[in-house]
């Protein structure tokens, strides 16, 4: 009988994050809510 066991390492590193991914994320989150602010306008005009 053979018994083959795979092993898997699973290395964790922080990610530096740069001033370019800072900004992109920012305006991705301001589209979001501004998407949000449409939808929100769309459903209830009053």
């Amino acid at each position: 009988m053979t018994l083959n066991i795979l092993f898997i390492t699973i290395t964790v590193k922080k990610r530096k994050r740069t001033t370019e991914d800072l900004v992109r994320e920012e305006q991705a989150y301001q589209m979001l809510e501004e998407n949000k602010q449409r939808q929100y306008k769309m459903y209830y005009p009053f």
